[in-house]
């Protein structure tokens, strides 16, 4: 083997070393980095940095999703409208949303926004039975009357095509419409 054959080699084996350790670097930057945007997206806050969901936040902060409950627990945003069945769905669906959200804020003039029609018509596109399932465990908890524990059941046996937001369609955000009605228009409601 000649000198410029093995210099040659030498080199080659470097850069694989070098292309390798560049990669891997790469590969754990991105993935931190990747984690560190999934962490700082998610909270409250930072879905309230759009007008539009200022008086959904505060909607949700009166209720016992967001923390008005005995143990003061709080569900985030992304703890029901993002769904909790697997990860990679959950990261699709976050960034659809999240872009989704960012053009309708940009587009859309949310003090004549339909939001009651938006839920009536919706509600089932963005809150999922999956981030329910996640905390609700128990589907018959201590309390719940007779009717509840039929309907759970029907649910549960899948002998309905029910999902949790068409029984319980305002969960999460306390005398939402309401609050949303306040929040966009004010002094109409004050002068009735």
């Amino acid at each position: 083997m000649s000198t410029q054959n093995t210099q040659r080699s030498f080199w080659l084996r470097k850069g694989f070393w070098l292309a390798l350790g560049s990669g891997v670097l790469l590969t754990v930057v991105v993935v931190l980095a990747s984690g560190a945007m999934v962490e700082a997206t998610s909270s409250d806050r930072f879905c309230d940095n759009c007008h539009a969901m200022t008086p959904f936040r505060m909607a949700w902060q009166d209720s016992v999703h967001g923390g008005q409950n005995p143990r003061g627990a709080a569900a985030q945003c992304v703890d029901c409208h993002l769904p909790h069945d697997n990860f990679a769905d959950y990261l699709v669906t976050k960034a659809q949303t999240g872009t989704s959200d960012e053009l309708h804020n940009l587009t859309i003039d949310a003090a004549s926004f339909d939001w009651a029609g938006k839920a009536a018509r919706d509600r089932r596109l963005f809150t999922y039975d999956s981030a329910c399932r996640r905390c609700h465990h128990d589907m018959t908890p201590p309390g719940i009357p007779f009717g509840g524990v039929i309907a759970h059941r029907a649910y549960l046996l899948k002998e309905t095509d029910r999902h949790c937001v068409d029984c319980h369609p305002e969960v999460g955000h306390r005398d939402l419409f309401r609050t949303v009605d306040l929040y966009f228009h004010p002094q109409e409601l004050s002068d009735q």
